[in-house]
C-alpha cells in the first residue's frame, strides 16, 4: 500500500547564515524536523522554527481557475525553455503570493520528485483538476509532449475562463438593474414618502388616486418590509438548491434561459464556443473523437448541449460523420457545422474546430460589448420612470392646491 502523502505547512524559522548573520524568513514543510534539514542543506543554523500562525479573520486566498490557467501557462512556458519539470515547479512556486497556490504547487512537486507521474499526482487534487486536466497531461507524457501538451492546456483554460467571465458579465447587468432598481424603490416607500404623508394630513382634501395608491403600498412596505427581504433571500435561496439538487430542474432552467431575449443567445453562442474550443484540444492531443465527446458534453455549460453531444457521440460511434450527426441536433448553428464539415473533408478537424471556437468567442464578446452599451441607458430609463413617479405621485396634491388657489 502506497505511504499517505504528507500534508505541507508553512514554517517560519529564525537562525545564522554561514557568516554568522542572523536570517528569518519561511519555508513549506510536514513538520519541524524537515524543515530543519532543509536549511542546514542551504547552510542555514536555525535557531527556532515554527508553524506560522494563521490569521484570525481569513486564511489563504482561495485558487480560482486563472490561478490554475496562469500556473499551467508557467510550467508550460519553463519547460519550452528547457527546464526540468521539478525545477520548474521550484521556480514557479517561489514566485507565488497566493500561499495555498503555493502548496498545492509544492505538493505537487514533491509527488513528482518522489517518483510519482505528473498525471496521477495532478489527480490527487480533483478540486483544482479535473478529468479532461488530468487526461491531457497523461496523453502529453505518455506521447513524449508535455510542454506542448501544457501549452494547449493554458490556451484552453485561458480562453474559457475569459469567455466565463465575458458571460457572467452579460448575466450581471440585467440582475444589477433589478436589484438596483428594487433598492431605490425600497428606500423611497420605506423612508421618503412618509415624510409627505404626514405633511398631506394636514390639507384636509382628498388626495389624487395616484398618490393615495403610492401612500398604501407606502404603508404595507413599512409594515411587511421584513417579510419581503425574507421573501426574495428565501426564493433566490431555494432556487439554487432546486438547481443544484434536481437534475431535472436544472435542465428546466438551462432549456429556457436559452430563449431569453440577448441574453440568451450570448449563452447559445458560448455553449458553441465551448464545444469548439474543448474538441479541438482534446482531438489535437490524440484523444479519439469519441472519447473527446464525453468531455465536451460536461464542459458546454448547458444541458441543451450536452443532451446533443451525447447524441452525437452515439452518432458517431455508430459511423456517422460528426459534421452531419450536428446538423440532425438543429442547435448548432449553420457556420459551425460548415466549418466541421470542412475540417472532416481536409483532414483538419482540430484547426477548423478551433475557428469555430475563436469566431464564437468573438461574436460573445460583442454581443457583451453591446449589451453593455444598451443597458446603460435601460439603468438610467427604469430609475427614471421608479423615481419620477414617485416624485410625481407626492407633488401632485401641491400641484392641485396650487390650481385651487
Amino acid at each position: 500500500m502506497a505511504e499517505k502523502t504528507q500534508k505541507l505547512e508553512a514554517f517560519v524559522w529564525e537562525g545564522k547564515d554561514r557568516k554568522g548573520n542572523k536570517a528569518k524568513g519561511e519555508l513549506a514543510g510536514s513538520n519541524v524536523a524537515l524543515v530543519k534539514a532543509q536549511l542546514r542543506k542551504q547552510g542555514i543554523i536555525p535557531n527556532k522554527v515554527r508553524k506560522k500562525p494563521k490569521p484570525l479573520f481569513g486564511g489563504s486566498k482561495k485558487i480560482t481557475p486563472f490561478d490554475i490557467a496562469m500556473l499551467t501557462r508557467q510550467l508550460a512556458t519553463m519547460m519550452k525553455a528547457g527546464v526540468p519539470l521539478v525545477q520548474s515547479f521550484d521556480i514557479v512556486a517561489d514566485g507565488l503570493e497566493n500561499k495555498g497556490l503555493q502548496e498545492l504547487v509544492m505538493s505537487i512537486r514533491n509527488d513528482i520528485s518522489s517518483g510519482t507521474g505528473f498525471a496521477s499526482s495532478l489527480r490527487k487534487h480533483p478540486k483544482y483538476f479535473d478529468d479532461l486536466y488530468c487526461n491531457l497531461v497523461d496523453s502529453g507524457e505518455k506521447a513524449g509532449a508535455l510542454e506542448q501538451m501544457l501549452d494547449r492546456i493554458a490556451t484552453y483554460l485561458e480562453k474559457t475562463e475569459t469567455l466565463k467571465k465575458k458571460v457572467k458579465k452579460a448575466m450581471t447587468y440585467p440582475i444589477a438593474v433589478i436589484v438596483v432598481a428594487i433598492v431605490v424603490t425600497a428606500i423611497l416607500l420605506v423612508k421618503v414618502v412618509p415624510q409627505f404623508e404626514s405633511l398631506f394630513q394636514g390639507f384636509g382634501a382628498d388626495l389624487p388616486v395616484f398618490t393615495q395608491f403610492i401612500i398604501r403600498i407606502s404603508e404595507w412596505m413599512q409594515a411587511w418590509w421584513f417579510i419581503v427581504l425574507l421573501g426574495i433571500v428565501g426564493t433566490v435561496f431555494l432556487f439554487k438548491e432546486a438547481k443544484r439538487r434536481s437534475q431535472k430542474f436544472s435542465d428546466f432552467v438551462d432549456k429556457y434561459t436559452l430563449k431569453l431575449p440577448i441574453v440568451g443567445e450570448i449563452l447559445d453562442k458560448s455553449a458553441v464556443a465551448k464545444f469548439g474550443r474543448v474538441l479541438s484540444t482534446t482531438f489535437a492531443a490524440g484523444v479519439p473523437l469519441v472519447d473527446a465527446l464525453d468531455s465536451v458534453a460536461g464542459a458546454t455549460g448547458n444541458a441543451v448541449y450536452r443532451d446533443a453531444v451525447m447524441n452525437i457521440k452515439n452518432d458517431v460511434s455508430s459511423g456517422t460523420q460528426l459534421q452531419a450527426s450536428m446538423r440532425q441536433q438543429g442547435v448548432f448553428p449553420v457556420m459551425a457545422v460548415q466549418l466541421t464539415a470542412i475540417g472532416e473533408e481536409s483532414g483538419n478537424l482540430d484547426d477548423m474546430l478551433s475557428k469555430v471556437a475563436e469566431h464564437y468567442e468573438g461574436v460573445v464578446d460583442d454581443m457583451v460589448d453591446n449589451l453593455t452599451a444598451l443597458m446603460e441607458p435601460m439603468i438610467m430609463a427604469v430609475l427614471g420612470v421608479l423615481v419620477g413617479g414617485l416624485i410625481i405621485a407626492m407633488y401632485l396634491p401641491i400641484f392641485q392646491m396650487g390650481q385651487v388657489v
